[in-house]
């Protein structure tokens, strides 16, 4: 492979491999979604909650006087009580979860998320293979790979944005506000870098285009 052409696959390999450590993050922390009831007293306790795709956290805050009458923000002081959604772990408590929004959601979310992971692996795994002397090939299964992987944790974003948003709707919930917190983030960021850093891969691992219009593509020569 020529010297600029591994230069900018090292880049890339760099990049995406960001993208698979935020994924990671994104995927093991429970800080996807905020949710704030509407509090009508002040100096009264609200009760907060954040969730990810495995538990949901609910914290007690005690508002202060002032004009906003939203609980939160989730970073002040509170008894902090978490657990892991029923459906991943029978033996927890999680009736809040049960009630406000759907099962088949969260085990979806959380079902894609893992396979993007898997995918990030398997292409890791071709990456590494492709160390050894002539083995270039295996850095085009690689991208490919690694934008399945992109592509998992954007529809796994997706159907949690949605989860989010029917539990607003829901009048069975008592939140009526939200905001996507930083493992939201990480899982947006960890998408555009392994989607794009696929793809990029893949435009690098392709062999050279003949110079000439009679040049095939076996009479080119060699990056290597």
């Amino acid at each position: 492979m020529a010297q600029t052409k591994t230069l900018k696959v090292r880049v890339t390999l760099f990049c995406i491999l960001v993208g698979i450590v935020l994924a990671t993050v994104a995927v093991v922390t429970d800080h996807w979604a905020v949710l704030s009831p509407h509090v009508e007293h002040h100096s009264a306790t609200c009760e907060a909650a954040h969730f990810g795709l495995w538990r949901i956290c609910t914290k007690s805050i005690v508002m202060s006087d002032s004009e906003d009458k939203s609980c939160g923000p989730i970073s002040l002081p509170g008894e902090k009580n978490c657990s892991y959604f029923r459906h991943f772990n029978p033996g927890e408590s999680s009736e809040i979860f049960e009630f406000t929004t759907q099962k088949e959601y969260s085990i979806s979310a959380a079902a894609i998320a893992i396979f993007s992971l898997g995918f990030a692996i398997i292409g890791t795994v071709c990456v590494l293979l492709s160390f050894g002397k002539k083995r270039d090939y295996l850095l085009r299964p690689a991208s490919m790979f690694y934008a399945f992987s992109g592509l998992c944790i954007f529809v796994s974003v997706e159907v949690l944005r949605q989860s989010v948003k029917r539990m607003i709707d829901s009048e069975d919930t008592v939140w009526i506000e939200y905001y996507y917190a930083w493992s939201f983030a990480c899982a947006c960021a960890a998408f555009v870098l392994l989607f794009l850093g696929g793809l990029a891969l893949l435009l690098f691992s392709l062999p050279r285009m003949p110079r000439n219009p009679w040049e095939s593509c076996m009479d080119a020569d060699p990056d290597h």
